[in-house]
């Protein structure tokens, strides 16, 4: 009897270790399903840029051309404007990427626990609320304002609407809880100044975080298509994805080049994800995002 008692809760452990074993193996096939479905478009586009222009359509389709075709980036690279707007995108994505970081830091310390004002509530509701707005409502006051300002056809209609970001606040308000508050006590009592504080001991511990924005908002503004088909007029100032758009013929369009465009607009993202993709994973965690 004392056998068959010690045997039970064995099988039992077997059972669910083996069921725990088996709701892996599952995840990791539908996990690999999904990526091979998102990896398909980005291969058939880098196989599509090296192909010659007459075998983009051939039927039936082929992965690989009959020959490498590298003449395609060396027509994006000196045959086209890409440098220039790759500078202009460049520009207007580190320049709001600095903005977004240091106003959503600081708003985002003066709405954590550290500070009690009259009306913080309330102004914290707005900014979840201004969450909600689709910035697409905005453009039309935008687009006044910035006229009003003379700021159209410049890197700066795009930068300036956007350094203040209220999700980075409400990101950087949902780290700044969860830091002890022995830290700040401990640093006011040594004489350090609330601006001390957020700047040697707040800002160090929040990189996961401010790592996680800065992928948000530089992927968000490099890939942005709307605002700077409105803003920008002039070829001199146009993106990335104004480029693109412009690259495709009204009555045909040379698909190699055209993907070996998007291929190299790509590049400088995926580049910095995979050097950021430790912190961004732990940042996601840290503010809640999870």
């Amino acid at each position: 009897m004392a056998i068959a008692q010690t045997a039970a809760p064995r099988h039992r452990y077997s059972s669910k270790a083996r069921g725990q074993r088996i709701g892996r193996i599952a995840s990791y096939i539908v996990l690999t399903i999904g990526a091979v479905i998102m990896l398909v478009p980005f291969i058939w586009m880098i196989a599509t840029s090296l192909k010659p222009a007459g075998e983009v359509f051939q039927y039936p389709p082929t992965l690989i051309g009959s020959s490498i075709d590298w003449q395609n980036y060396v027509t994006v690279l000196k045959g086209s404007p890409f440098l220039s707007q790759l500078w202009n995108t460049a520009f207007i994505a580190v320049a709001t990427l600095i903005g977004t970081l240091i106003t959503s830091s600081m708003a985002g310390f003066a709405f954590s626990w550290l500070f009690k004002f009259p009306g913080k509530d309330t102004l914290f509701v707005i900014v979840l609320v201004s969450i909600m707005i689709p910035y697409h409502v905005l453009l039309v006051p935008t687009f006044a304002l910035l006229r009003n300002m003379g700021l159209l056809d410049s890197p700066w209609a795009i930068i300036l609407p956007t350094v203040v970001s209220p999700f980075g606040i409400f990101l950087m308000r949902q780290f700044y809880i969860g830091v002890p508050k022995e830290l700040a006590e401990a640093a006011t009592l040594d004489g350090c100044s609330p601006w001390g504080i957020y700047w040697r001991i707040f800002l160090p511990l929040s990189k996961p975080a401010l790592t996680t924005l800065a992928i948000f908002t530089f992927v968000g503004t490099w890939n942005d298509f709307l605002r700077p088909l409105i803003f920008l007029s002039s070829n001199e100032n146009q993106t990335l994805t104004l480029g693109i758009y412009t690259a495709q013929g009204l009555f045909s369009t040379n698909w190699p080049v055209l993907m070996a465009t998007v291929g190299l607009s790509l590049l400088p993202v995926v580049v910095m994800f995979l050097c950021l993709q430790d912190l961004f994973v732990k940042g996601v965690a840290l503010t809640g995002l999870k």
